[in-house]
């Protein structure tokens, strides 16, 4: 089936990933290539439509992001935001300044010509957030003024040359009629088709995974998490027997995590799954050792080698394996190809990466063009569990830097069973699903209690719930203070080992979600 797709070119806004989420919301796919992509990049995705992302730069500075003008006499419609309208404008023989008045925040758009299809539908009057410092001071032959704020020029248009352009952003939830702004691009000047649905996501995909692997074998790592899960049901539709998948007991997983997982995926799903109880392995490794950086690469190295030694295996038995899955993210993808360059910042530890370059094997990455949300809807389409698409996210490391201090087998015990408490009193509590991440911590703080007249000397628990879009800033979440009492009752009248629990309420930035 043809993937119709809207390509957006990213010259560095940190709205770029919404643009592209808003138009995957209309059953469009879109794709966000660099702005400095070749002209022959662009093309190869025979695009419907292109949009200019907005960005930090002025389009006068010599280190301006260094896109081709050429891609504005594509033969598609074009359509600008922000900073994509100055460098319209600049490119095409107008004139570009910094602004007397800049706009940022809150700002009114009055739609001067509403018959230009990008306004359709909307207002004479429109409620905008604006980023900008610069102003197009003259348009290019041909252009001419759509709409204006109290201070500047806020749209342009050349039906002629289908180039359209705003100085504000639809994309963000501050313009609350941007989705129609976008909607009007993406229908009425591109003319999508809209089908781009799970089903049409699990069929184009799973034609390509049988004809890039053939005859050939393919191991996937699994974690239990959503994307490693989705990942490996999605190549098994395509290939079955010819995937096995390798789940690894580090040691560190959640109370009865190993048994559930495998139940949820060899039993409910039928993938052939080969698991690997390595906890004394881990366990012997981390003993002793409390740096958390510490624990985290020696997690990540003997991952690495326990999956070595099962590819190796499998290998045997199969005639060899040609290809690993991964479950890579549109994200990820995003972020290492962006006009910002490559993430500087980089976790020790990676269920998958780093894997030996002996191995030699091809990738599989089903899931590179898809955003989290996006990964749940294609696991629902194919029927697998909610409990397992519904999870929160869980580090690498597993439990390891939820303990502060040693790693101990009496430690992950208690921990477990603190850990266990916490997350079913809050889906109890129908709170689940509308958390990021909750779960209990085990810090090496000691403190006096007293339980039946006796007095006590045991560890004390830190209860952490924080909301998020990404990960990468959160709040601490205000649990219901009757959540809190029964959280906090059962865990010291059922965990031995713990007398005093608190709750942490400190926020990404300064702190981080986990602990370690």
């Amino acid at each position: 089936m043809d993937t119709q797709t809207i390509v957006i070119l990213d010259f560095g806004s940190q709205y770029t990933q919404l643009i592209a989420r808003r138009i995957r919301e209309l059953n469009v796919f879109s794709a966000v290539v660099p702005c400095t992509a070749p002209i022959a990049e662009i093309q190869a995705y025979k695009p419907l439509g292109v949009i200019l992302s907005g960005g930090p730069s002025s389009v006068y500075d010599i280190d301006a992001p260094a896109a081709d003008p050429r891609l504005l006499a594509l033969d598609v419609p074009i359509l600008g935001i922000c900073y994509g309208l100055q460098f319209i404008v600049h490119h095409l023989g107008g004139k570009v300044r910094s602004a007397e008045k800049r706009e940022y925040g809150h700002a009114e758009v009055r739609i001067e010509d509403g018959t230009t299809p990008l306004f359709a539908e909307l207002p004479a009057s429109l409620q905008v957030w604006m980023s900008h410092g610069d102003e197009a001071l003259e348009l290019p032959s041909g252009f001419r003024r759509t709409a204006v704020t109290s201070n500047a020029l806020a749209g342009i248009a050349n039906e002629e040359r289908r180039i359209w352009a705003v100085q504000f952003h639809p994309e963000v939830h501050h313009t609350p009629l941007g989705p129609q702004l976008i909607k009007n691009f993406v229908f009425g000047i591109c003319g999508a088709r809209g089908d781009w649905t799970p089903a049409h996501f699990v069929e184009t995909t799973v034609a390509a995974i049988r004809e890039k692997v053939g005859t050939g074998h393919v191991i996937c790592a699994l974690s239990g998490g959503v994307d490693s899960s989705v990942a490996a049901v999605l190549v098994h539709r395509a290939i079955g027997s010819q995937l096995t998948c390798v789940f690894v007991n580090n040691g560190v997983l959640r109370k009865n995590e190993f048994e559930k997982v495998q139940e949820n995926l060899r039993g409910k799903l039928g993938l052939n799954l080969v698991a690997v109880d390595a906890t004394d392995r881990f366990l012997s490794k981390l003993a002793g050792v409390t740096d958390p950086e510490k624990k985290r690469k020696i997690i990540g190295n003997e991952f690495i080698a326990v999956f070595d030694d099962e590819a190796n295996r499998i290998s045997q038995d199969r005639g060899g394996v040609d290809w690993l899955v991964q479950g890579t993210l549109y994200p990820d993808v995003i972020e290492s190809s962006s006009v910002k360059g490559p993430s500087q910042t980089i976790k020790s530890h990676h269920n998958v990466g780093g894997l030996p370059e002996t191995m030699k094997l091809k990738l599989i990455e089903p899931l590179r063009d898809l955003f989290k949300d996006e990964v749940r809807r294609i696991g629902r389409d194919m029927g697998m569990p909610e409990d397992i698409l519904n999870r929160q996210p869980f580090p690498g490391p597993g439990l390891a830097v939820r303990i502060l201090g040693e790693i101990t087998p009496d430690r992950v015990a208690l921990l477990q069973e603190a850990d266990e408490i916490v997350v079913n009193e809050i889906k109890a509590a129908g709170l689940y699903t509308k958390i990021w991440q909750s779960f209990a911590v085990l810090l090496p703080v000691m403190s006096v209690g007293v339980m039946g007249d006796q007095r006590t000397y045991a560890y004390t628990a830190a209860i952490r719930a924080v909301h998020s879009e990404d990960g990468m800033t959160a709040d601490w979440t205000p649990l219901p203070y009757e959540v809190l009492k029964r959280i906090s009752s059962r865990i010291v009248n059922e965990v031995r080992g713990i007398n005093r629990v608190v709750y942490d309420i400190t926020s990404k930035p300064p702190g981080t979600i986990e602990w370690e």
